[in-house]
Formats: C-alpha cells, structure tokens, sequence
C-alpha cells in the first residue's frame, strides 16, 4: 500500500529530476499551473490524462502537469468545501438574476437523489462552471508563483555549477 510519505518523496523525487533536467523555467511553470487547472475541475478520473495533454498543446512541462495536478489534491480533505463553494458560485454565475442557490435538503443528500440523469443539470453543471471560475485564478497565481520559485532554483544551480 503507498503511503502519504511515500508518495511525497516520489513527488520531490519527480520534482528535482525536471529541475535537473535543463528544461526553461516558462514549460515547467505552465505546466504546474496547467495541473492546477485541471485539477479544480470536478471531472474525475480524467484531470491528469486532460493535464498532460493540455500540457502537450501548450508546450509545457508534461510531467510538471502531473505533479500540479497531484498537488491539487493534498486539498482532498477540503473537498466538500470546495465542491459546495464550486456550486455556490457556479449557481450564482448561471442564475439570472443573480442569485445564492438555497440551502441543501436531507433530499439533496441522498446518493439516490444524485443517480437520476437530471441532477447533472441541477448541480453537476454548476458545479463545472464554478470549477472553472476558481481554477483560472488559481492557475495565473501559480504560474506567476512557480515561475519565480524555478528561476531562483535554477539560477541557484546555475551558481552552483560554476563554483
């Protein structure tokens, strides 16, 4: 069985190795946000497969988008959280006038309530649509922050290479 620690240290493992490995700072950075990106998304099963090839397209750092999207979800915990606030806001975005979605219901919590083919356009699509609100943020703000974090990491080994 993998353990947290386990999986962390193949994670820095992973990490050092694209450091080392002479790519420019832009590819990793995009593809770190690229990973968050996806995985904001509620489209489970699919957010590293649609990362790595999001990050193909775009030219970034492959591996990078799978470590992001893998960072993503240390915030597994907060899941609930964030899919209700995912929901609040996609709701809010869909509604005209705009408007919070009223309060949950034992009804909304039944996992039989879910399977019906309906609930996607009740709560699934609002779901996406707040997913995709907080992601874009969220993934300027780690761009900007990754790519200063790399340039100083591969400056610093730059430094260390010429001593």
């Amino acid at each position: 069985m993998l353990s947290p620690k386990r999986i962390f240290d193949r994670l820095v493992q992973e990490w050092a190795q694209v450091l080392g490995s002479g790519e420019r700072p832009h590819p990793v950075a995009l593809g770190i946000a690229v990973g968050i990106f996806w995985g904001f998304t509620p489209v489970v099963g699919l957010k590293t497969l649609l990362a790595v090839g999001t990050a193909w397209l775009c030219r970034g750092n492959k591996v990078a988008a799978a470590i992001g999207v893998t960072l993503h979800d240390l915030f597994l915990p907060l899941l609930p959280f964030l899919l209700r606030l995912q929901f609040q806001i996609g709701y809010w975005v869909l509604s005209s006038p705009h408007q919070f979605p009223p309060q949950l219901s034992h009804e909304d919590l039944s996992p039989l309530h879910w399977m019906h083919w309906t609930y996607f356009f009740q709560a699934g699509l609002p779901v996406l649509v707040g997913s995709l609100c907080m992601a874009f943020p969220a993934s300027l703000i780690t761009y900007a922050a990754a790519l200063i974090w790399v340039r100083c990491r591969v400056g610093r080994q730059d430094v260390q290479k010429q001593i």
